[in-house]
């Protein structure tokens, strides 16, 4: 199961309730204070849901897939030189000393 490295940041004033439910029995809850930034993981396809609380009990601010709040991750390094053309040089060095 691919996992996508995620981020949600909350702007309101209240505090919210994070739910991430994806495939494979996948269920991620949390509780987010204002301005507060939770970064998780979690399957492709898998739905986040934010809930406040009203006068009324918990209320369902929105739903977000989360693809939308991946984080990109930077491009991958380069491969290392071979080794082999370092050889030649330590050995140059050597002689040198």
């Amino acid at each position: 199961m691919a996992q996508l490295t995620c981020g949600y940041r909350n702007s309101s004033d209240r505090m919210v309730i994070v739910r991430c439910i994806g495939r494979e029995e996948f269920f991620l809850e949390r509780v987010v204070f204002p301005f507060e930034l939770l970064s998780f993981m979690a399957p492709a396809e898998s739905m986040v849901q934010i809930w406040t609380h009203g006068l009324g009990g918990p209320e369902l601010r929105e739903s977000i897939p989360v693809e939308e709040l991946c984080v990109e991750t930077p491009e991958p390094m380069a491969a290392p030189r071979s080794i082999s053309g370092l050889t030649g040089s330590v050995q140059e060095w050597q002689q040198a000393s």
